[in-house]
């Protein structure tokens, strides 16, 4: 068990779900964000930070040994928000960890990374990324940035492309993406308990029946999700009715995203 963990972005709907199973991984947790967090927990502490000032991201990864970054732009938004949170907030954590013991990291990145490949395709940890938003291009950074600072420094990272994290799936294709809060936070224990971790890209999907990524090339890890969308695929189905197979949103696995405007063209 960690002594004391970082979580980044821990106002936002995912960092809102996980943090109460956070005690399973962890004797403390220090909550960052840009906004203020009242409802504190007996083991948790609130540091504000803008992952955009290096200061603060120094003052929030000082003295934890594991992070869990899920901080940033979690959608499509202007190319100068995605580079404050997401290009220039993820080097500047990934500075603060390499001067601050190097804390393992937990790399919140996103199935939106490979979201133009076809839902009929099968991937895997050698697939390529073909990113459908300026937000996967992000993602796709801080995975590149995540390989670097391995290599060069030795800075261990779990980058999980996150499909679906919500408390149930909402739709058709979250069928198949659908991660529940707790395989989750399974993950990340797994990432911070592994003798050796390296720099390893995981897709995080619970026990779906309908699968479009193979995690075997992480099998080291030992991690097995136990939760499952199946429970509710009929009523999902039943609702969703008949798809246009024409649709980009039902051709390729980034759904919708694939299909949004560039953020600059209104």
């Amino acid at each position: 068990m960690l002594k004391t963990l970082l979580l980044t972005g821990a106002a936002g709907g995912v960092g809102k779900a996980i943090r109460p199973l956070l005690r399973e991984i962890a004797e403390k947790v220090v909550l960052s964000d840009m906004v203020d967090i009242a409802d504190l927990a007996s083991h948790e502490t609130f540091v504000k930070c803008d992952l955009s000032i290096r200061e603060e991201v120094d003052a929030a990864v000082a003295g934890v040994d594991g992070i869990i970054h899920l901080g940033g732009i979690s959608v499509e938004r202007p190319f100068e928000l995605i580079l404050k949170g997401n290009i220039e907030g993820v080097y500047n954590l990934y500075e603060a960890a390499r001067h601050n013991g190097q804390p393992r990291i937990i790399f919140a990145s996103s199935n939106h990374t490979i979201g133009f490949h076809r839902r009929d395709e099968k991937l895997d940890g050698n697939s390529s990324v073909r990113p459908d938003t300026l937000y996967g291009v992000s993602k796709c950074f801080g995975e590149n940035l995540a390989s670097f600072y391995f290599d060069k420094f030795g800075q261990e990272t779990l980058s999980v492309r996150i499909g679906s994290l919500t408390a149930k799936p909402q739709n058709s294709r979250m069928l198949a993406t659908w991660l529940s809060a707790q395989d989750f936070v399974s993950l990340c224990a797994r990432g911070f308990e592994a003798p050796r971790l390296g720099n390893a890209v995981v897709y995080g999907a619970s026990d779906n029946f309908e699968s479009w990524w193979d995690n075997s090339h992480a099998a080291f890890l030992g991690w097995k999700p136990r939760d499952s969308s199946a429970k509710w695929r009929a009523e999902i189905l039943a609702e969703a009715g008949k798809e246009d197979p024409t649709d980009p949103a039902h051709i390729y696995q980034g759904g919708g995203f694939t299909k949004l405007r560039h953020p600059a063209d209104g």
